[in-house]
């Protein structure tokens, strides 16, 4: 059984008795069982950002698509990195946004709880992956979970942005239909995509401008 911990337990608890999680369920009993390789984040962490963010306290989503699949890197946090982990090329390259837009030094940690804690909830559309492996757990019923999350999300009056960066999550645009809520889309902070308009989309601070109840978007 499924324990969040927060709001989200009571809110997602139809989902967690559908027959399509039940084999979600079973499919990572079987996967973290393997002996042949990793899968991440460990299975504590799983849920993570919706542990660290409670439903109510959503400001803004940043959606990711699948958990980094390197040693030590994901935890349950779209983008985000462990301690001591160095970041990755688009977390490199969401640092210069966020140092471009805000005047905040460069952190030196790629750990993104600090935002998750103050209202941005990290989520990935696909929450598990084999490591060295991937997209390798995509199609297995994540998607229809998270994207769940993101229509209770859409039911909430109190108004959230939702930050979509990349193709894969402005598709997502779809099932943001409440007024109450904004969207802002930027290409992928990729290396490969940067150029093309994530960089200069000052979503930091257009965010903030947005929410009466501005986010704390400092890291060090």
């Amino acid at each position: 059984m499924v324990c969040i911990g927060n709001s989200w337990d009571a809110l997602l608890a139809d989902e967690f008795a559908k027959e399509y999680y039940q084999k979600i369920r079973a499919f990572l009993k079987s996967e973290y069982a393997n002996p042949q390789y990793p899968v991440y984040p460990d299975m504590y962490h799983i849920f993570e950002a919706l542990k660290v963010t409670d439903y109510h306290a959503v400001k803004a989503v940043i959606l990711g698509q699948d958990p980094y699949h390197g040693p030590g890197q994901a935890h349950g946090l779209s983008f985000s990195v462990q301690k001591g982990v160095a970041p990755p090329p688009s977390l490199v390259n969401i640092f210069k946004e966020y140092h471009s837009d805000l005047g905040y030094p460069v952190p030196q940690s790629g750990d993104l709880t600090p935002w998750a804690k103050n209202g941005v909830l990290l989520l990935n559309s696909v929450l598990t992956v084999r490591g060295g492996m991937a997209a390798s757990h995509r199609g297995i019923g994540w998607e229809k979970f998270t994207d769940r999350v993101i229509e209770l999300l859409n039911a909430r009056e109190e108004p959230i942005v939702f930050l979509l960066w990349g193709n894969f999550a402005k598709q997502k645009a779809a099932l943001i239909t409440n007024p109450a809520h904004h969207i802002l889309t930027a290409a992928h902070p990729s290396p490969l995509s940067a150029n093309n308009g994530f960089f200069g989309c000052r979503h930091f601070s257009r965010a903030n401008s947005f929410l009466s109840s501005p986010i704390d978007w400092r890291l060090e």
